[in-house]
């Protein structure tokens, strides 16, 4: 009795289930690298940078670009969500790793490239803006959670002070990467970032207003001498 014939059928190929993710993970990585050579080209040079070079620079073609972002409105908008949603969810971990003025002071770095980035799309971002695309009161509570979390770590921990809104940290720091922006001086803008943090500080422990001045090497004059046991200074006249 002769063995069975050796099967010529070919070898089965990865299921389709398994073709789906991986070609879903394919995508996912191509949309990140896409969302990362925009947000550098748009920092560098604006909005205006041809598609195609974002494409070339994402390492993908133009085609799988336009099937991500169909417009450079679309390709824009998206490049803002994420940095939003990497600067505001960065908190965490910066608590994480770092005592809270370090933390801040990274977080506040991370902001003024947010910042940054969003300068170099503003003309496409004010359409979207005024169309309602982008919501601009949720981008500002979103900030505005972010460094309130920040600061009320510091308030805990003794190291910020308590009594700050995080509004008016959001307007300080806006103010700063802005007109520094416009000198192209990161120097300046760390000094300026210095001074945030400093005003941030609590305070030092001031004197009571009603206590009583003290001379150069002594206590207090009047009712001091006689603590003291010592006499009353003589009457004028």
């Amino acid at each position: 009795m002769s063995g069975a014939e050796p099967s010529s059928a070919p070898a089965p190929g990865p299921a389709p289930g398994r073709r789906k993710r991986a070609a879903r993970a394919d995508a996912l990585r191509n949309r990140d690298k896409l969302l990362a050579a925009a947000r550098a080209a748009f920092t560098a040079s604006g909005d205006t940078t041809p598609m195609e070079a974002v494409a070339r620079d994402a390492g993908v073609g133009i085609g799988t670009l336009y099937r991500h972002f169909p417009t450079r409105e679309a390709l824009v908008e998206a490049v803002y969500a994420a940095e939003l949603d990497d600067v505001t969810g960065s908190v965490p971990r910066l608590l994480a790793e770092s005592p809270p003025v370090d933390a801040l002071r990274a977080w506040m770095r991370r902001y003024a490239a947010f910042v940054a980035t969003k300068r170099g799309m503003a003309d496409v971002l004010r359409a979207g803006w005024d169309s309602g695309r982008i919501a601009t009161p949720d981008t500002r509570r979103r900030i505005g959670e972010a460094i309130g979390t920040l600061l009320a770590r510091g308030a805990e921990e003794g190291v910020l002070r308590d009594d700050v809104a995080a509004d008016d940290v959001t307007v300080m720091l806006l103010g700063i990467f802005l007109t520094a922006a416009t000198a192209d001086a990161p120097e300046q803008t760390e000094r300026l970032l210095d001074l945030v943090i400093d005003a941030l500080r609590p305070p030092l422990s001031a004197p009571r207003p009603d206590a009583t001045p003290r001379a150069a090497g002594g206590d207090g004059a009047g009712g001091s001498r006689r603590s003291r046991g010592c006499p009353p200074p003589p009457a004028a006249g």
